[in-house]
């Protein structure tokens, strides 16, 4: 594997871990066990039957929760925790191919964490704004087109590392713009939503309100000098 194509699919692997980890791991196995490439020895594994049915099971999972409007954002918010670590762990992985030794292995594990986390960031925050649209195509459009973005993405990759650098940089220049305006709309929909539970709360009668309420017939009754009915 040359350098330029090492370094491409280190990025790349990392990258798209954060999107969808299962299909990443599903592509670089199947790429590697057909020998349209040769991952370093700590990344042969990908290839195992076992691992590949393991990644296709919990891709078939994800499948339908990524599609799902709110669960999307649920299944994102736990995947915080495998994704990133993930991507970092692919990227050290992949820097096997580059002989940089521990030091280069260090610095491909943290450069492959930080990518990981910006494209799983870019992803999470953009299925909680579009789980706002009451319609629920749009969550289906974002789903499919991120599983083809990982598998063209990785293809590209291996096949042309220097188109794949060039959009790698743009997507993050994309992200740089993106994921602020992300972030304050994430705020505005939560000053919402805790502004509906706030007037939803201040409108409901209290348990002294609703004692009064309950008494205020009976003492109507008896100031007319009336016996109450039963």
């Amino acid at each position: 594997m040359e350098p330029i194509q090492a370094i491409s699919l280190l990025l790349g692997a990392s990258w798209a871990a954060g999107i969808n980890l299962y299909a990443s791991v599903l592509v670089l196995g199947y790429l590697n066990g057909a020998g349209y490439v040769e991952l370093p020895p700590d990344l042969q594994l990908l290839s195992d039957p076992l691992v590949m049915f393991a990644a296709g099971a919990m891709y078939m999972i994800e499948f339908f929760a990524d599609k799902t409007p709110g669960v999307d954002t649920g299944w994102d918010a736990i995947h915080t925790f495998v994704r990133i670590p993930a991507g970092a762990l692919l990227a050290a992985g992949m820097s096997q191919g580059l002989s940089a030794g521990p030091a280069g292995e260090l610095a491909a594990l943290l450069a492959g964490g930080s990518l990981a986390a910006t494209s799983h960031a870019a992803k999470a925050g953009t299925r909680v704004l579009i789980n706002t649209s009451p319609e629920p195509f749009s969550n289906w459009a974002a789903s499919i087109t991120e599983d083809i973005a990982v598998v063209a993405g990785l293809w590209t990759a291996l096949n042309n590392p220097s188109l794949f650098l060039g959009l790698l940089v743009l997507f993050l220049l994309l992200a740089a713009w993106l994921l602020p305006r992300i972030w304050s709309g994430i705020k505005r929909i939560a000053r919402t939503v805790g502004g509906w539970f706030v007037r939803r709360r201040a409108s409901a009668p209290t348990g002294s309100e609703e004692a009064r309420a309950a008494d205020r017939p009976l003492e109507v009754v008896i100031r007319s000098g009336e016996p109450p009915s039963r």
